[in-house]
């Protein structure tokens, strides 16, 4: 009988560590990162983490800068590509309430923001976000101030269109046009 070769293993990096923290912060919140899980998720063992890692504070520092790198300037650097600043803000919003409504990611990361590297890159990436929504309604024509109140309402409206998808989805409408008609009254002038 032959001998039967596997093949060989892909060799891990700390990016996909970050990426399996995050998975499991979205599963369970901060706490649901543990090393010996997070192996056993990855089929590796403990010592490619060490590889990688200090410690498993080292490990959630690297899985939010993945998280505020992917969740905030990738998707800001992909809207770029669209000239017309409503329809960059159409997109993000059904971009972002779509992928919001499918990973638990933010909510689990809200629910820890006590936690000081949690509670940092919240507030660059409230910041940034707010900023760049702001931006684009200053792009279309509205002054700075009024552009930045609706920045921030429209962040927090889907801040709380997110909450309501994971904690009480029936209390969303099922229109599928909800989320323009949130949008219209957005953009609509005084």
């Amino acid at each position: 009988m032959p001998a039967q070769h596997s093949a060989p293993r892909r060799r891990l990096t700390a990016r996909d560590w970050a990426d399996a923290a995050l998975a499991a912060i979205g599963d369970g919140g901060l706490a649901a990162v543990a090393v010996e899980p997070l192996a056993a998720r990855l089929g590796t063992t403990k010592g490619s983490f060490y590889w990688h890692f200090a410690n498993r504070e080292a490990l959630v520092e690297a899985a939010l800068e993945r998280w505020e790198e992917t969740g905030t300037e990738a998707i800001i650097a992909a809207l770029e590509t669209e000239p017309d600043p409503g329809a960059r803000l159409r997109t993000l919003f059904r971009r972002a309430t779509a992928s919001a409504a499918e990973d638990p990611l933010e909510v689990s990361l809200l629910a820890t923001a006590d936690h000081p590297r949690v509670a940092a890159v919240l507030q660059r990436v409230t910041e940034r976000r707010v900023a760049y929504v702001a931006r684009l309604f200053e792009q279309l024509g509205f002054p700075t101030e009024e552009a930045a109140r609706r920045g921030l309402l429209a962040y927090t409206s889907y801040l709380g269109h997110t909450q309501l998808t994971h904690a009480v989805p029936a209390a969303l409408p099922q229109d599928p046009d909800y989320l323009d008609a949130v949008l219209d009254t957005l953009l609509r002038r005084p």
